[in-house]
């Protein structure tokens, strides 16, 4: 039904309100294409289907009645298995967690769902949403709807993947090292992950339901077919939490410019740093070639004044440090006698990451002192440039490699191995700095899988990067269904 399939999100919820559409109607069209698609891909792991079909004739009922639940209304959607959903099993990959049914949702779930939004699915995570690629011992592996032989990635690769498919309209993900971005690019999908801060994580597996506090870095945004969607999607999101809407709101500033003639680029496509697949390298260049012959700006030398590898150095660091506080104990002390024992030079990444699981908050403090040099130098860069083009990774969607030893896994990339954590290198280069990033597709690489660019803009200005993303959807690729 091309009335409903790849339709944006907010579109159908008008139609639903209007009566052009009845909820039940777009409802039962996801669940047959899920029934039809998804066992091919495992993307949507669980289901709430009577609840969900109870809700949509309510949402109906209601449009009847002239009533407006909001932007969303009777919009049915998936939403990643990291963000706990009241009454539907949130497992996060986790198996100790299989039968985990939380009793509230996830604030960002809640705020879906007071925009009319009805929840009838959940989508596969990686273990602890902790890899590139989304597999677990509870739901098994989520294969890419492009090439079901490659990964749709992770941690939101269930997310991403379910949106490609078509299975659902909308998504919601989570991105601490790549996790909307990466596999956004990996299934040709759009995908925004906010400023750091303005969309609350309460409600995360981990750390779990009842933990309140939120951790660093990690952000929970958008995932669609399209930037307007993300935006309007992003609407709902940003708010503080409860205890802090007694005294502020969030207003985020417009977009500097909708005007492609008066937008300012600037792009890094490669770097030695962590060297790009020379099609990823050329899709990008190409993007940037779209948005210049329709009257952009575009300088493709600019740069901020940050050393990525020292960027690097500070993000594993931090990253670790922020995920560091729920392992056991056990996992704590091993990495501690690991950091106690290296050499003060060694900036391997095993290394970094036994440092920041074991750093001391003195030690703490001294690598957020550096964070924030780093975020003085990009907003510095953000005075002259809207935007900047990056890649999410340096690969396209890769085989699926299960080796537990994340560290041994390798990747090939034009024709030199290398290892498969470097895929953090540009997705950390942009989040260490707490940046918004909108991940837009922009081409296809000859091996038939998707490419996307990250749209980078300042701090709090996650309306500029997606007026960019609107402006590389008409000026030279939008979403393109996969073959399936």
């Amino acid at each position: 039904m091309t009335n409903i399939l790849y339709r944006p999100a907010f579109e159908l919820a008008a139609d639903i309100k209007a009566g052009e559409l009845s909820s039940l109607q777009v409802l039962e069209f996801f669940l047959e294409r899920v029934a039809s698609l998804n066992p091919a891909l495992n993307a949507v792991v669980a289901l709430d289907i009577e609840r969900a079909k109870t809700r949509a004739a309510e949402a109906d009922a209601a449009a009847q009645r002239g009533e407006d639940w909001g932007p969303l209304h009777g919009v049915p959607l998936t939403i990643k298995d990291a963000l706990c959903t009241e009454g539907i099993v949130t497992v996060g990959g986790i198996p100790e967690c299989r039968d985990n049914v939380p009793a509230s949702n996830a604030v960002a779930v809640q705020r879906y769902v007071d925009a009319g939004a009805i929840i009838f699915g959940k989508t596969n995570v990686p273990f602890m949403s902790s890899d590139l690629q989304s597999f677990n011992e509870v739901y098994g592996t989520t294969n890419n709807p492009w090439n079901v032989e490659r990964t749709c990635g992770g941690s939101s690769g269930g997310a991403a993947a379910a949106v490609a498919a078509g299975l659902t309209p909308l998504e919601l993900g989570s991105d601490i090292g790549g996790s909307i971005r990466t596999p956004s690019h990996f299934n040709g999908v759009f995908g925004h992950k906010p400023s750091f801060g303005i969309v609350s994580q309460r409600g995360h597996l981990p750390p779990g339901e009842k933990v309140i506090s939120e951790s660093d870095l990690s952000v929970v945004g958008p995932i669609g077919t399209n930037p307007e969607d993300l935006e309007q999607a992003l609407d709902i999101l940003v708010a503080p939490n409860p205890e802090d809407a007694r005294a502020y709101s969030i207003t985020l500033p417009p977009a500097r410019t909708n005007d492609v003639a008066k937008l300012r680029v600037a792009v890094w496509s490669d770097d030695s740093f962590c060297p790009v697949d020379s099609e990823i390298r050329d899709a990008i260049e190409t993007a940037a070639n779209s948005l210049e012959a329709a009257g952009a700006t575009v300088d493709r030398n600019a740069r901020p004044a940050v050393d990525p590898q020292t960027n690097q150095v500070n993000y594993a660091i931090m990253l670790m440090a922020a995920m560091g506080g729920g392992m056991p104990d056990a996992v704590y002390e091993m990495m501690k006698e690991m950091a106690d024992g290296s050499d003060p030079a060694d900036l391997s990444l095993p290394v970094l990451q036994a440092r920041g699981i074991a750093a001391s908050h003195r030690e703490w403090t001294k690598q957020m002192e550096k964070r924030e040099h780093i975020r003085r130098a990009w907003s510095a860069f953000f005075e002259d440039y809207d935007v900047l083009l990056c890649p999410c990774a340096f690969t396209t969607a890769f085989a699926h490699d299960h080796n537990p030893d994340m560290h041994a896994r390798r990747l090939n990339i034009n024709g030199e191995e290398r290892p498969y954590l470097d895929v953090l290198g540009w997705a950390g280069l942009t989040l260490n700095a707490l940046l918004p990033v909108t991940a837009v597709p922009v081409g296809t690489a000859s091996d038939g899988m998707p490419i996307g660019v990250q749209v980078v803009a300042d701090y709090l200005e996650d309306r500029t990067a997606l007026a960019a993303a609107k402006m590389l959807q008409e000026h030279h690729r939008g979403f393109q269904a996969p073959p399936m």
